[in-house]
């Protein structure tokens, strides 16, 4: 690696509480004497790497669900300050939700999506009706979660575009009025991440979905309520999502690959 004119490097290698790599996990330098910040993220080994100007700096290691590592280093033109290895410990303070049922509370939770437009730019929509409920079981692993999304409810801020996904060609409403998805396989990751596999029925198909989820932790606001965020990719072939529509140089006018993005607000029953 090559070095800025008086830039110098500095790393860390991040694990859990276990000794297992945190990748994702981010680097934050803040220069002491100037508003001068880096940041950089973790890999999937939990290394984090990053140059920085000749300095003193106050370094912050965070991971969602950990406790916050911080450090002081002083960066040298053309040398490495290692950081080491460094476990970071769970943050006690995001407490599990109780056993019991949660529903969803729509106006504060979205489920959103993001398509490829002729590889060119990305077109965002959402769904505005939608009903659903997360069981906690004793013990986390033994919860379950349910969503059903009403398909007419698709949004994506272009009255003819959002008719034409309506149609045969992509949802089918008509047919198809709901999506659905159930899961009750939920298995801690590392930190506040947690993977639920489940089915999703959309358009007549079932297919398994794996969603990679954040639990954000608990408020009481009219209410008791637990927050949630989860990202997964569908594609639509496998869900007989099939139309499609080529340029001239044979570039697909609608990307094959969809990204859903779920921030979650649930409320006690």
């Amino acid at each position: 690696m090559t070095f800025d004119i008086g830039a110098g490097l500095v790393s860390a290698r991040v694990r859990d509480e276990n000794g297992k790599p945190l990748a994702g996990a981010e680097m934050v330098l803040r220069h002491k004497r100037t508003p001068r910040v880096t940041r950089a993220t973790a890999d999937d080994y939990g290394l984090v790497v990053t140059t920085a100007s000749a300095g003193v700096y106050a370094v912050s290691i965070n991971a969602g669900g950990y406790r916050e590592s911080t450090h002081n280093i002083e960066v040298v033109s053309g040398d490495h300050t290692a950081l080491g290895e460094l476990a970071l410990q769970p943050d006690m303070s995001l407490r599990l939700p109780e056993p019991g049922e949660w529903v969803l509370d729509q106006p504060h939770t979205s489920i959103r999506f993001v398509a490829r437009h002729i590889g060119l730019s990305r077109v965002h929509g959402h769904f505005t009706r939608f009903r659903g409920s997360i069981n906690v079981g004793e013990r986390i692993e033994d919860s379950s979660v349910e969503v059903v999304i009403e398909a007419a409810s698709i949004d994506t801020g272009s009255p003819q575009r959002d008719e034409h996904l309506r149609s045969a060609d992509f949802l089918d409403v008509e047919n198809y009025p709901r999506l659905h998805f159930f899961s009750n396989q939920i298995q801690r990751a590392a930190g506040d991440r947690w993977i639920l596999d489940g089915t999703l029925n959309l358009r007549g198909a079932s297919r398994g979905v794996r969603l990679d989820a954040g639990y954000l932790g608990l408020r009481e606001w009219n209410g008791d309520r637990l927050g949630a965020r989860a990202t997964t990719e569908l594609h639509r072939e496998d869900f007989t999502i099939n139309w499609q529509q080529t340029l001239a140089k044979g570039l697909a006018v609608v990307g094959s690959t969809v990204e859903i993005k779920l921030d979650v607000q649930a409320i006690r029953a």
